[in-house]
């Protein structure tokens, strides 16, 4: 393969963006490079706790993802890193079958998310209806919320379980050790995060523009990192749980696997790959309609694939494009994916230098900054809006939202999009026609119309449809039968096999079939199938000509 065929598959926008880059791009993409690098922070920290990893875990997978993520992808603003939609399904996995196995269905959602780029699969993944995205998504929200109701309340518990059920019962039985200390600061965390995004956001003044630049989960997170080492409150800390987070990057790690347990990793990789696809080119459909630009998915996939293989053997975990940062990436001013890059390297240099100062922070100002997140990630409107639609989308919607809370993501993403396609099938299936053609207003059948009959067909024969071709085998009374495909738009083999049975039928009646309007796809399966060569010459291009035909054959045969 030549270097030209090889960058027509692999061609990362960021070797788009530099054609015509200037300082002034650069000085706008390093800002806000470090804008997001200061977002992200906390946040990849507080998904890597609420994961069931250590904190630095989020730490890496921001630094290493993010930067290839922003050097590889298809699209020019999209930041990468460790997302609330993991939580669920990562926690999941370490819970049942150990951190080994969770780099081993990582690398392995890796290897898929660039096959699904490699060969171009990147535009399936807008086939999934909205009402499967909005129910798992609600879900994992509300999921999210759950499992930091422990550090939220301060609660003393040692292993949260990993089934709702399971994280119910817990709770209960340990509502009696709340920390009132941790539980203040968590209010107070959570308080401080609205209060900044509802008064950054009512500022005019452009002396303060600074304070809507500065996310308000870094004001949470210092005043409670503050707060907590001033008056030595009775908290748990990064530092006193984890021990602290390294100040260096991790080296390579091959881990041992237990292959015992691997083979059940196909559901959970399957999961993490289409969860993955689906939020980073959703972000990326968000940050186009933002920008005014437009991803390449196919590449995005590819570059999310390298990312997912590369990091989890460098102590990180699964990563995808995420909303919340490509948002605060272009409000701040970036343009290419060098403020990505930025981005990660930021967080590479609070790393080496800042790592000592995270000691301190508590769990539950992280839970509280979860909390927000999660509330933000749900889109609690459309269960008010439920009215609006028909009843399979409400049951589909809330369906996949329920196993989502309540069982387990893959099984609501599997029946939801079980439950979508039925529907489609339905729907389409209930477009698709059929109507007689009254003799009375055709000219041709002087004489001849109580020998004709014709019929026409509309919308699309297809395995949910053919129910319609065999009720014409009982309807048929004349000697000439004229069907008219004018109208048909796209016929499958079960259509076509359908026609075929009609044909075998009308021959054993002694029925004259003649079919009318094949053109496009249903001439082109027609063909293949055989169905013109078992017409015999009686197909033509329209119901007049096929009219005339019939009168033709009745008067022809003495009938």
């Amino acid at each position: 393969m030549s270097w030209m065929q090889a960058t027509h598959f692999f061609r990362p926008r960021l070797l788009d963006s530099l054609h015509g880059y200037n300082r002034h791009h650069l000085v706008q993409d390093v800002g806000a490079g470090m804008t997001v690098g200061v977002v992200a922070l906390p946040l990849a920290m507080a998904f890597a706790i609420a994961s069931g990893l250590q904190p630095e875990a989020g730490l890496f997978t921001a630094i290493i993802a993010g930067f290839l993520i922003s050097a590889l992808g298809g699209s020019r603003v999209q930041i990468g890193g460790p997302a609330g939609a993991f939580i669920v399904i990562v926690y999941g996995i370490v819970e049942r079958y150990g951190l080994a196995n969770l780099i081993l269905a990582t690398a392995m959602s890796g290897v898929l998310l660039f096959l699904m780029g490699l060969f171009r699969l990147g535009s399936l993944i807008r086939f999934i209806p909205v009402s499967v995205v909005i129910g798992f998504t609600n879900g994992i929200a509300v999921l999210i919320m759950l499992t930091q109701i422990k550090d939220f309340l301060g609660l003393k518990i040692l292993s949260m379980p990993a089934d709702f059920f399971g994280i119910l019962n817990t709770l209960w039985q340990n509502l009696n050790t709340v920390n009132l200390p941790a539980l203040l600061l968590a209010l107070a965390s959570l308080s401080l995060v609205v209060g900044w995004l509802r008064m950054s956001r009512r500022l005019t003044d452009t002396r303060y523009r600074w304070a809507s630049m500065v996310p308000g989960s870094i004001i949470a997170l210092v005043f409670a990192t503050l707060v907590t080492w001033l008056l030595n409150l009775p908290v748990e800390t990064i530092g006193s749980k984890f021990g602290g987070i390294p100040s260096s990057m991790p080296g390579f790690a091959w881990p041992e696997f237990s292959w015992d347990s691997a083979r059940f990793l196909l559901m959970p990789t399957l999961t993490l790959t289409l969860l993955g696809a689906i939020e980073s080119l959703l972000c990326a459909r968000i940050a186009d309609g933002m920008t005014g630009d437009r991803h390449n998915p196919n590449q995005e996939l590819m570059a999310q694939g390298v990312a997912n293989f590369v990091t989890p053997f460098f102590g990180g975990m699964p990563a995808t494009g995420t909303i919340a940062r490509t948002v605060t990436n272009i409000k701040s001013g970036g343009t290419t994916p060098i403020s990505g890059m930025v981005h990660a390297l930021t967080l590479l240099a609070v790393v080496l230098v800042a790592a000592p100062l995270a000691g301190h922070i508590p769990l539950a100002a992280l839970a509280a900054i979860l909390m927000f997140v999660a509330w933000n990630m749900g889109e609690w409107r459309e269960f008010m809006h439920l009215r609006q639609y028909r009843l399979p989308y409400r049951i589909t919607l809330l369906a996949v939202f329920f196993l989502t809370v309540v069982f387990d993501l893959t099984v609501a993403v599997e029946v939801g999009l079980i439950a979508a396609c039925l529907t489609f099938i339905y729907r389409i299936s209930s477009l698709t026609r059929c109507e007689q053609v009254s003799m009375a207003d055709q000219p041709e059948l002087t004489g001849c119309d109580q020998q004709v009959q014709a019929w026409r067909l509309y919308g699309a024969l297809f395995f949910g449809a053919v129910k319609l071709v065999e009720e014409l085998e009982d309807r048929v009374q004349t000697p000439v039968l004229v069907l008219d495909l004018k109208n048909v738009i796209y016929i499958d083999s079960s259509g076509a096999d359908a026609l075929m049975h009609l044909v075998d039928s009308c021959r054993k009646k002694q029925v004259q079939l003649i079919v009318c309007g094949l053109s496009h796809q249903p001439l082109d399966i027609a063909r293949r199938s055989g169905l013109v060569e078992q017409l015999q010459g009686q197909w033509v291009k329209d119901l007049a000509t096929g009219l005339c035909l019939a009168v033709s054959l009745i008067k022809g045969g003495g009938r």
